[in-house]
């Protein structure tokens, strides 16, 4: 009896000696990045009896049987999906709000209401010089906030793209590593300590990786992963010890595209995604500038070519240029703007022409023009917001469902020290009572 009490306690000892360092482990992790909590899990150790009493009890002890990873596969893969949305919906606000920014605060509305201002108030004396300077100095400051407005979005665009490139390189690393993680995981063994920190290693990476873009994932042997861009039925991006590799290229109007090893491919998930969702409004808001800089070009020069100016020279363009990156001003002087019908005498105070012009911009209307594009971009910040915001919140509820399983709990693990420690120390107990019946027994004899 006391080699069997002394075999029983030694084995509780050692299952309590093992809690006590996942337990201890578990602590030390707690703020460890990509750390999942471990358990131990024990079972009843089983001997093989010869004896055909029913009434005999046959003990020998317990033993471990496994150090678990409580990580639950499902709630991880929506961990990452809807981390990705979250992230692709995040980027895309970010990128509109940047749009809307270098379009409002160059003040391009203003400008276009100013020089039309300008024009209306040399109605009133079409032969004043001062209200003549008035709207070549206007038109120049049109001009140049057309400039401003273009080049602040040229900058959107090009921190955009900077960002999007960093993004591919961070794919391209975090594939290579999965990589990697794969080869060592084959050659693990399902017991082995070092293949639960690579399993955390593989977790983490995986994280990483959707929040650049949209993934699907398959687990074989020993935890291995294979990677698709998109859905199950997506390109492979990692399978064994070989991942497929992003490139990102750029169009003449600014928008991205991907290739995964030389393959088009899709991407709609994932921060990539939101900022190529960014980059196309962008290339559509350059475009309606762009339009609206050579309506307002047009219908100016139109204007001049069909009137007079202050010398009774025939009116030639005010501005030059095709969009709002090179819209320039190019009349030196307030006598150039041609404000009399064709064949009126120098220092005429006729507004035929003036007049011609006004009513040519009213129908142009650019102002309203530009408060479409202003509109439309405060409109889709708005809703992208909304909707960036609903998906944050089941991010963070998939999160939330994760943490509770797998994250550390200081508290529960510092009931688990106190619960393990009284187990070893009462298991070191029952070994000393079988020291004792022990010599005991050697002293009867």
């Amino acid at each position: 009896m006391a080699a069997d009490l002394l075999t029983i306690a030694s084995s509780g000892a050692r299952a309590a000696k093992a809690a006590l360092d996942v337990t201890a482990n578990n602590i030390s992790n707690a703020s460890s990045e990509g750390y999942v909590r471990r358990s131990v899990t024990v079972t009843e150790l089983g001997v093989n009896s010869v004896s055909t009493s029913p009434t005999e009890i046959n003990l020998a002890g317990v033993r471990v049987a496994s150090v678990v990873r409580n990580a639950d596969t499902f709630r991880q893969s929506e961990v990452r999906r809807t981390g990705s949305d979250a992230a692709r919906a995040d980027a895309e606000v970010q990128g509109l709000e940047n749009i809307e920014s270098a379009v409002e605060q160059t003040g391009a509305y203003d400008s276009i209401v100013n020089f039309e201002a300008a024009l209306q108030q040399l109605v009133s004396d079409p032969s004043d010089g001062a209200l003549r300077a008035s709207v070549v100095e206007q038109g120049r400051s049109m001009a140049e906030t057309f400039n401003v407005t273009s080049s602040s979005l040229q900058a959107v665009g090009d921190g955009l793209r900077f960002e999007a490139q960093s993004g591919v390189d961070t794919v391209n690393s975090i594939t290579t590593e999965l990589a990697r993680v794969n080869l060592r995981l084959a050659r693990s063994s399902d017991s082995s300590s070092d293949q639960t920190s690579l399993l955390d290693q593989r977790d983490l990476l995986l994280q990483n990786l959707s929040d650049q873009l949209g993934i699907s994932t398959s687990f074989g042997t020993n935890g291995v992963v294979t990677v698709t861009l998109g859905d199950s039925s997506g390109p492979t991006m990692v399978t064994g010890g070989t991942a497929s590799t992003l490139e990102m290229a750029t169009a003449t109007d600014g928008t991205i595209s991907f290739t995964l090893d030389s393959s088009a491919a899709t991407i709609d998930s994932g921060a990539l995604a939101g900022k190529g969702q960014a980059l196309t409004q962008l290339a559509d808001t350059n475009s309606q500038l762009d339009a609206l800089a050579a309506k307002i070009i047009d219908t100016v020069n139109t204007a001049q070519a069909n009137g007079v100016d202050l010398n009774g020279d025939t009116g030639t363009a005010l501005f030059s240029g095709t969009g709002a990156a090179d819209m320039t001003m190019i009349a030196t002087g307030g006598s150039a703007v041609a404000t009399a019908a064709a064949g009126s005498a120098a220092g005429s105070r006729d507004a035929t022409n003036l007049t011609a012009l006004r009513d040519a911009l009213s129908t142009a209307d650019p102002a309203g023009d530009m408060n479409t594009v202003l509109f439309g971009i405060s409109s889709a910040v708005a809703g992208r917001t909304v909707t960036r915001d609903a998906l944050d919140s089941i991010a963070s509820a998939a999160k939330v469902a994760l943490q509770a399983q797998a994250g550390v709990d200081l508290d529960q693990e510092a009931v688990n020290l106190v619960r393990y420690q009284q187990a070893f120390q009462a298991s070191g107990r029952v070994m000393q009572v079988a020291s004792d019946i022990f010599d005991t027994i050697l002293g009867i004899k």
